[in-house]
């Protein structure tokens, strides 16, 4: 299968999925919106929410090139703004591109927290999860509200999120440490 990236308005993805999965012509393309897990914390209080991973970006799996009745289809529909790397001649995700969206589908619909440790120099260990194999990509780790800031690339565009995590414990030392408990950062 091959995946087309598909730029669309920030904050209109999932109204954007919603309406291409209506459209009885759209019935041959997988539309994927990779979603990940958020804690919020508002007044000490947690919640859980989501968020796509890939902010402004919806992907269309097809087993062929996209014809141009689907891309006609895809470029009508409110909220598009454009197929990469151009809307005349879309190519499918290669390389780094295709490697990053295919770990994020491979969690399902949403990846979930991810469960890590702290080594003895006070470091992120993953051990399972949406960050598992994202270790060199993180840029910051804020232990008390459970995140961590990963720099990601897509379509030649660089940008920062956030995924979650619960601490098991610290690696090496077999002390379990509760999620919230800062002992730095």
């Amino acid at each position: 299968m091959q995946y087309y990236a598909v730029q669309v308005k920030s904050r209109c993805e999932d109204e954007y999925v919603r309406r291409l999965r209506s459209n009885p012509a759209v019935s041959g393309a997988e539309i994927l919106l990779p979603k990940r897990t958020v804690i919020l914390r508002k007044g000490g209080i947690k919640r859980r929410g989501t968020a796509p991973v890939f902010p402004g970006y919806v992907f269309l799996g097809l087993d062929e090139a996209v014809n141009p009745e689907l891309r006609w289809l895809v470029r009508r529909t409110p909220d598009f703004y454009r197929f990469l790397p151009s809307n005349q001649d879309p190519v499918p995700l290669g390389g780094r591109d295709l490697d990053l969206l295919t770990h994020f589908i491979s969690f399902g619909e949403r990846a979930d927290t991810s469960k890590v440790a702290f080594d003895e120099n006070d470091r992120i260990v993953v051990l399972e999860g949406p960050l598992k194999g994202l270790e060199g990509l993180i840029v910051k780790v804020d232990r008390r509200k459970g995140r961590a800031k990963v720099r990601l690339d897509m379509c030649r565009n660089s940008f920062l999120i956030d995924l979650a995590f619960s601490v098991v414990d610290r690696a090496g030392k077999g002390q379990t440490e509760p999620h919230g408990e800062s002992r730095g950062t």
